[in-house]
């Protein structure tokens, strides 16, 4: 092996497992520590794997490599289809939530088919959160302290064309002790009535937070402005939480 052409050395290497790279290949001695903490062998495996991005964009591929793999949307059960399993810290004001399927009475449809169901709220006010283990989604420590990659935070919300209502997003970094290292705190957004009942998304995204993330909390909730009994409040759907290569 150690008279091997580096090229021909990172082309076996690179029809490894990535974990098996970083784990096993990268002590067996210093040339391939170097190859693995390389660009040459991560620009490799990305190309042949369909990963790709401009190289001036890309500081540490090897980085970029494993967002890319492991890069889904952490938020659990964003869409309703199992009722409010995973969601805590819920606030059921009014007559609670819902879950209805799309469009909806007064609605519309999602922009996208593989969406049939939204949470809707009622008219006091409904909140719902989740908390994201980074750790135990596989975003090691030395991965979110040193490299920071994006986090990025989506949701879509709408309103019944016949009733106004109030909708808010909270998004929070939290630390090992959850300690708010970040925070994106959106207005309180007010539908009026007699909308159109169109879906809007709101976004986020988080970038140089500083070290120490380990968690994301992420709450949305909202009301009606009639205070109609029943579930006349925003609808909210196709929540997400991706940590972006």
């Amino acid at each position: 092996m150690e008279s091997l052409p580096e090229a021909v050395l990172i082309r076996i290497l690179a029809s490894l497992p990535a974990v098996d790279l970083v784990l096993v290949c990268r002590l067996v001695c210093c040339q391939w520590k170097n190859l693995v903490d390389g660009a040459a062998l991560w620009i490799l495996k990305c190309q042949q794997e369909g990963l790709t991005r401009a190289e001036s964009d890309t500081e540490n591929w090897q980085s970029f490599y494993f967002l890319s793999k492991k890069r889904k949307n952490l938020i659990k059960n964003p869409c309703g289809e199992e009722d409010l399993e995973h969601w805590g810290e819920v606030e059921n004001g009014g007559d609670g939530w819902k879950i209805e399927d799309l469009p909806g009475d007064f609605g519309k449809e999602f922009p996208s088919e593989e969406v049939h169901k939204y949470f809707v709220t009622s008219y006091e006010w409904c909140r719902k959160a989740q908390v994201i283990d980074l750790r135990a989604e596989g975003y090691w420590e030395e991965l979110m302290d040193t490299t920071q990659p994006k986090i990025m935070v989506r949701d879509w919300y709408a309103g019944r064309s016949d009733a106004g209502c109030l909708y808010e997003l909270c998004v929070k970094l939290l630390s090992e002790n959850e300690d708010v290292l970040a925070e994106y705190k959106s207005e309180t957004i007010t539908i009026p009535q007699e909308n159109d009942a169109n879906w809007t998304e709101i976004s986020h995204t988080f970038s140089s937070y500083g070290p120490g993330v380990r968690f994301v909390r992420f709450e949305h909730g909202g009301q009606d402005t009639l205070f109609w009994k029943g579930w006349y409040g925003v609808r909210v759907t196709n929540s997400s939480v991706t940590v972006e290569p």
